[in-house]
């Protein structure tokens, strides 16, 4: 692969931070300018995205290792940033999904506080570089970053609900980052690297009591990852810290969740998929997914709050992909990947319709959500005159997307929420699954609960449908502006996209996982990885050892 080409590896995390930077030598009464200067910047990402996931496809047959050295020090001295199929995807969701937040917050949000377009660049560049890097230690640095950003995310707004509820998200994890930093060093300590290829390579000749010490962290460091996830019962503060942010910063959020499950995904097939630690922590991963289903279907149902509804989908999404990675069944995982895509675009659309729909309800659909007080969910949002050309047929689109995200969220034919259910239940239900031995009890307990969430956001979302567009006493129509209501158009639009391409996009899927199952590809690329400079054909541990150490 021409060198250049390889440079591209970094910029997902390079295009954010410069733009994040450069972002703060001006002041914020320069609002259009620095909206400009976002807006390009994830423009660009997007742009970047498509051409690594276009790359990844071909793979090292068309010449792309995927594979970057920062430095040019070769694995596993150095820091690698890898582009494989997985992170692509990681990628380009992200990114897809930034651009409509973005400009949600032009609206209004993005001038409601300091800085908020250089948190958000932040945000971005910590995201893609925890999809990109190849060891733990650079994994710990991007989530501390992410994870910085976030804070000043949620609290974006004021109000004192917003604060709490961002005081809660911090602690939360400040904790979950303690327990990254010791699983990460007992890992370190009990193995002699971080870096996740050679990290695979070593744990087959480990003696059983390093072993012993190597699993200890890797406990541990799964705390930190299923805080992130959201699995009960440590997803406590979810609810409240989803339901309380700003719609785009909600929005955004719906895909952090995931970053927990992109590096259990990650490090389950890569470290613990083969040899005698294969299926280390899947019955955590099983058993603590299907609760998480549990919880969050129940909350789904208690919630009469949009916002409360949103986050406990989350949850339940969550759940589901935790669930399913616990089977351990790659047809299945390739399903929860595209539900995984689904899921993400359809809850970040959700949290910004949000916001539009309750514009328009009035003191009697207040009153009817009793259980807001409870919740604490009193709106502190003051009032404020917007200059705009209100919509025509404004509610009409509104319902419209509101019930497309419910059809989404059930997962009711024809879209692509039903096709990503369809597609794990036949992995675990179908003709292929059934053997001699049958469908163990647990299959046939995600089958029952994935049913049952779907019925039950069918039934929240009717109710919450039925109180907001049928059951106004004023019939207040909400003032919607174009660039609000654009970009919940367009995720529910590449949700379309997703159902009419579903074919194509579920042979990707399974592609990507029958990579993944094969571990030996990534330890390849990885350690045997070229240097800038170096003629193609020269092994790369006959040079470490000529140049010495």
């Amino acid at each position: 692969m021409n060198d250049w080409y390889r440079h591209i590896i970094i910029a997902p995390i390079l295009v954010p931070l410069v733009a994040g930077a450069l972002l703060l030598f001006f002041d914020e009464r320069r609002r259009v300018l620095k909206a400009m200067i976002s807006v390009v910047s994830c423009v660009l990402l997007v742009g970047v995205a498509i051409a690594l996931f276009r790359l990844a496809i071909k793979g090292p047959q068309g010449g792309f290792d995927g594979v970057y050295l920062l430095g040019n020090w070769a694995a596993p001295f150095g820091i690698v940033l890898v582009a494989d199929q997985l992170s692509a995807l990681m990628l380009v969701l992200t990114s897809v999904l930034a651009i409509p937040a973005l400009v949600f917050s032009l609206a209004r949000w993005h001038a409601a506080g300091a800085h908020f377009h250089s948190l958000f660049q932040l945000l971005l560049m910590g995201l893609n570089g925890a999809f990109l890097t190849g060891d733990l230690f650079n994994l710990f640095v991007f989530f501390e970053v992410m994870l910085a950003a976030s804070y000043g995310l949620l609290m974006h707004g004021s109000g004192s609900m917003r604060v709490k509820a961002g005081m809660h998200y911090i602690v939360v994890n400040l904790v979950g980052a303690l327990c990254f930093l010791i699983g990460v060093s007992t890992i370190y300590g009990s193995v002699g690297t971080l870096n996740m290829a050679d990290l695979a390579l070593r744990i087959a000749d480990l003696d059983p009591d390093r072993r012993m010490l190597l699993e200890a962290g890797a406990g541990v460091l799964g705390v930190a990852f299923l805080v992130k996830a959201g699995m009960w019962p440590l997803n406590f503060w979810l609810p409240a810290a989803y339901s309380a942010a700003s719609a785009p910063v909600a929005g955004i959020f719906a895909i952090m969740s995931k970053v927990g499950i992109y590096v259990i995904l990650r490090l389950s097939l890569l470290v613990f998929g083969e040899g005698s630690s294969a299926g280390f922590g899947l019955n955590v991963l099983l058993y603590g997914g299907m609760a998480t289903i549990l919880f969050g279907t129940i909350g789904v149902l208690a919630s009469q709050a949009l916002g409360r509804l949103a986050s406990y989908s989350v949850l339940v999404s969550s759940g589901t992909l935790l669930a399913v990675l616990g089977l351990g069944n790659g047809v299945v995982t390739a399903g929860a990947l595209f539900y995984l895509v689904s899921s993400t675009l359809t809850l970040g659309a959700f949290f910004m319709l949000i916001e539009l729909v309750e514009r328009g309800q009035d003191a009697g659909a207040t009153v009817l959500a009793v259980t807001m007080e409870a919740y604490g969910d009193a709106d502190e949002e003051e009032e404020e005159t917007e200059i705009g050309v209100t919509m025509p047929a404004t509610i009409a689109m509104l319902g419209t997307c509101f019930a497309a995200i419910g059809i989404l969220l059930s997962g009711l034919p024809p879209l692509s929420g039903f096709i990503a259910k369809f597609a794990m239940l036949t992995g675990m239900i179908g003709v292929n699954a059934s053997n001699a031995v049958g469908i163990s009890l647990s299959v046939w307990l995600i089958v029952a609960l994935l049913i049952l969430s779907g019925l039950a956001a069918l039934i929240s979302m009717t109710r919450a449908g039925i109180r907001t567009f049928w059951a106004s006493m004023e019939g207040t129509v909400p003032r919607v502006l174009v660039v609000e209501m654009a970009p919940v158009l367009l995720l529910v639009a590449v949700t379309l996209v997703l159902t009419v391409q579903a074919g194509p996009v579920m042979r990707y899927m399974e592609a990507t996982v029958e990579r993944l199952a094969r571990p030996t590809l990534y330890i390849d690329a990885v350690m045997d990885a070229r240097r800038a400079g170096q003629p193609a054909q020269t092994p790369v541990g006959a040079t470490v050892t000529e140049e010495g150490i």
